[in-house]
Order: structure tokens, then sequence, then C-alpha cells
């Protein structure tokens, strides 16, 4: 067995950072040139002094899919952003219920049609 050669290792790993941090800084780059400096989901504007703390977000959740039209992609804020992905991995988890919950039967405005044609006129 041949002994590791941690100089190619090192060198290698070194690749590996400097290419995600390449890829990560060109979509962010084509993202804010793509969309409005806006959180896609509080509404919250940005602008440059503040634009640190928006996000890309990757709507499928794949950091490898980065797409030229930017069709993966969605700007969030840090909390919206910190929130999405605490959201994906408490759907992961299910609380340990393995079995399909049961959509619900009731309908909580069924007689409310009847009550607003009876509604006395004020």
């Amino acid at each position: 067995m041949k002994p590791i050669d941690s100089a190619k290792l090192d060198a290698i790993i070194a690749a590996a950072h400097r290419s995600a941090r390449e890829r990560n800084q060109g979509y962010r780059e084509r993202a804010l040139a793509l969309y409005p400096w806006i959180c896609g989901r509080c509404g919250r504007e940005f602008n440059r002094s503040n634009l640190r703390e928006l996000t890309v977000h990757h709507r499928n959740h794949n950091h490898q899919d980065n797409p030229a039209d930017g069709s993966n992609w969605e700007l969030l804020c840090l909390y919206c952003h910190d929130n999405e992905h605490q959201r994906q991995i408490e759907a992961g988890n299910s609380m340990g219920l393995d079995d399909a919950v049961a959509p619900a039967t009731s309908n909580p405005f069924a007689g409310l049609g009847d009550l607003l044609k009876n509604k006395p006129k004020a």
C-alpha cells in the first residue's frame, strides 16, 4: 500500500474549496442581478448597506443546480432562509410518524353561506 501524499491531498482539498467559493459567488452575483433585492417571503427590502443579509435559496435544495435563468433560486433574508431550512428538517423528521396523516374531514364554514344570507340588515 502506498503512503498518502499529504501535499497532493492538501492541493486537492484547496482546489475543491476554491471551486466551491467561486461557484457560490457566481450564482449569488447572478441572482442579485436577476431579482429585485427583496426577500421572497417577508417582503423586506435591501440596499447596499445590508445586502449581506440577503441570501440565495435553492428551491430544490440542490446547491449544484444553478441554471443560468435562475429558476432554482429565490432571494430570502437570513431569517426566512433559516426558517425554510428548519421547516425542511422538521418535515423530514415528521415527529416519528411513518403513516400518512388522514386529511381533515370537518368544514368549519359549512353553514356560513346560509348565515350570511339570513343576516339582518343593519
